[in-house]
C-alpha cells in the first residue's frame, strides 16, 4: 500500500459485514478509516474495534441513498484529514423475488441503495481525487452481476450495473492517477440478508442455502483478495473458485449458461441440488 500517500480510506457499509472486515484490514496496516453507516451505533462499533486495533478512525452517519449525505461526508473526510486515498462504495440491501411480483418501489429502493449510492460516492470523490493527483476507487458488485440467477432480479441488475460503470470508470480516469477495482464475489456469510427485501419465503430458504452449502469462501479470504487488488490496481476481484467459473461460462458459452440454469431453475432441478 505504499502507492498512497495519507493511508485513508472511506468505506460506506462499515457497520457490519464486508465493510466492516475491510474496516479491519485497514487499520492492521494503521490506515485512517472513516466507517460511513446509516447506523450510527453500527459505525461507531467499527470505528472502536479500528481503534483497538491500532488504527485511526471516525464514524459518520450517511445515507448513501442521498447525494447530499455523501457530499457530507467526504466534507468530513477531508476537513478531518485533508486528504483520502480510497472511496469504498459497499453499503447495500438485497431485493429479491419474482419479477413481476416485486413492488415498483422495492425496485426504486434498490436501485437507490445499490446503484445510486455508488454513482453519489464516486461523482463526489473523485473531484477530490483529481486535484490531490491521485486516489482509487472500490465499488462492490457481486458475481449475481455476472451470472444472474434467477429471482434475484434487481439485485442481479443494480450489480450489473456497477460492474459496467466500473469498467467505463477505470478508462475514464486512468489519465488521472486514480484506480478503479471492482468486487464481484458470490456467497460468503455476512449480515447481508438481515434487511432484505421479498416477495416469499423461497428466496430467504435460497439464500440461506447458497451461503450454507454453496459458500466457497470466507468474510476473510475475500476481504484479503480485495486488498490484494487494491494494493496491485487490479480492476477485478473475483475471489472464489465458483465466481470465477461463472465469469467464464457467461464469457464462453452466454445462451448454454443462461438455458442451462433456465432448465434447472423451471424443472425444480435447482430447488432440489439446494434442498429447499
Amino acid at each position: 500500500m505504499d502507492l498512497f500517500k495519507t493511508k485513508t480510506a472511506v468505506i460506506t457499509g462499515a457497520g457490519s459485514g464486508f465493510g466492516r472486515e475491510l474496516s479491519l484490514a485497514f487499520a492492521e496496516l494503521g490506515w485512517k478509516v472513516a466507517c460511513a453507516d446509516i447506523n450510527i451505533t453500527r459505525a461507531e462499533e467499527t470505528a472502536q474495534i479500528v481503534s483497538n486495533s491500532g488504527g485511526q478512525a471516525v464514524a459518520i452517519q450517511c445515507d448513501v441513498r442521498k447525494s447530499e449525505e455523501v457530499e457530507t461526508l467526504a466534507g468530513a473526510v477531508f476537513t478531518r484529514w485533508n486528504s483520502a486515498d480510497i472511496i469504498i462504495n459497499n453499503a447495500g440491501v438485497p431485493v429479491i423475488g419474482i419479477m413481476e411480483k416485486i413492488p415498483v418501489d422495492d425496485w426504486k429502493y434498490e436501485i437507490d441503495v445499490m446503484l445510486m449510492s455508488v454513482i453519489y460516492g464516486c461523482r463526489t470523490f473523485i473531484p477530490y481525487f483529481k486535484k490531490q493527483g491521485w486516489g482509487h476507487i472500490v465499488n462492490t458488485a457481486s458475481a449475481a452481476g455476472i451470472c444472474c440467477l434467477p429471482e434475484m432480479g434487481p439485485y442481479n441488475a443494480t450489480k450489473a450495473a456497477v460492474i459496467a460503470l466500473s469498467e467505463t470508470l477505470r478508462s475514464e480516469l486512468k489519465g488521472y492517477n486514480i484506480g478503479v477495482t471492482v468486487a464481484c464475489p458470490t456467497f460468503f456469510k455476512t449480515n447481508l440478508m438481515d434487511q432484505a427485501r421479498y416477495t416469499d419465503d423461497h428466496q430467504l430458504k435460497m439464500a440461506d442455502a447458497f451461503f450454507n452449502k454453496y459458500s466457497f469462501g470466507t468474510i476473510e479470504s475475500v476481504t484479503k483478495k480485495t486488498m490484494k487488488a487494491i494494493q496491485k490496481n487490479k480492476l477485478y476481484v473475483i475471489p472464489q473458485p465458483d465466481a470465477k467459473i461463472f465469469r467464464f461460462l457467461k464469457r464462453m458459452t452466454p445462451q448454454i449458461h443462461h438455458d442451462l440454469t433456465g432448465f434447472l431453475y423451471s424443472r425444480g432441478i435447482m430447488d432440489k441440488l439446494l434442498g429447499v
